[in-house]
């Protein structure tokens, strides 16, 4: 058992050397913020959110730690070492994707944001410690980011470029590079970009309807979304949101 324990270790410790010799520099413009008050993860580049996941974190408050970390190594198919299971194995709850970080004098070795064989857990309060993603979105986050890349993890209920400002890594709310561009008129639709798209984003979102991130960007899923509300409310199911779908979902 030992010895067998021994040997997925050594495959791990190769399979971070060949992952995780990656240029640091490609870490300097992007970042991750992990906020347990309403378990989510917003994904920055180039100061701008770029992306916001729902995450599962610590089953108490003090088991998912708080502070400023770096992602140290980067995994694929870690073994699960305390069920001595190989990576790859679909009973591994770590999935197929490590993104170790360095906290409470840690190495990447025993906290990390990774998958999970249990998607039903993902937004709750279920870790050890470890912040949970669904398979698919840590995998595309796993392709972003590098050795070195910033993570903060906190419990607030500020918003996530505040957060970003108080942690030095964003400039203050006078630079505007990081905010999207004013929507277009005062329909959206299909297209559209800015704060407004945010705002229905939040909104779709708190009504159940998953737009799949909240971006300021009117895509295909926000486009899917609003035609389903639409739907729903005996609306014409247009995907434009004009001065009736915006009455209907409160909107200003």
């Amino acid at each position: 058992m030992v010895k067998k324990a021994f040997i997925l270790f050594i495959l791990s410790f190769i399979m971070f050397l060949s992952v995780g010799e990656i240029n640091s520099s490609a870490a300097e413009n992007k970042f991750i913020i992990i906020n347990k008050a309403n378990n989510q993860l917003a994904y920055y580049e180039n100061s701008q959110l770029k992306k916001i996941f729902k995450v599962g974190t610590g089953r108490t408050q003090n088991l998912t730690p708080e502070g400023k970390f770096k992602i140290v190594n980067k995994i694929v198919n870690r073994p699960y070492y305390k069920g001595n299971i190989p990576g790859g194995d679909p009973r591994n709850p770590l999935d197929n994707r490590w993104l170790g970080l360095n906290t409470n004098g840690t190495w990447g070795t025993t906290y990390a944001i990774h998958g999970n064989n249990n998607p039903s857990s993902i937004g709750h309060y279920v870790s050890s410690g470890c912040v949970r993603m669904y398979n698919s979105d840590v995998e595309w986050l796993f392709s972003q980011v590098a050795i070195n890349t910033p993570v903060i993890i906190t419990n607030s209920v500020k918003s996530f470029d505040t957060i970003a400002i108080a942690n030095g890594l964003k400039k203050a709310s006078s630079d505007n590079s990081s905010k999207p561009a004013p929507s277009s008129g005062s329909v959206l639709k299909k297209g559209s970009r800015g704060t407004s798209v945010q705002e229905l984003q939040r909104k779709l979102t708190k009504l159940g309807y998953n737009t799949k991130g909240i971006d300021g960007v009117f895509g295909a899923n926000t486009d899917q979304q609003v035609r389903k509300f639409q739907k729903d409310h005996g609306l014409v199911a247009d995907g434009i949101v004009g001065s009736a779908t915006k009455k209907a979902l409160g909107l200003s």
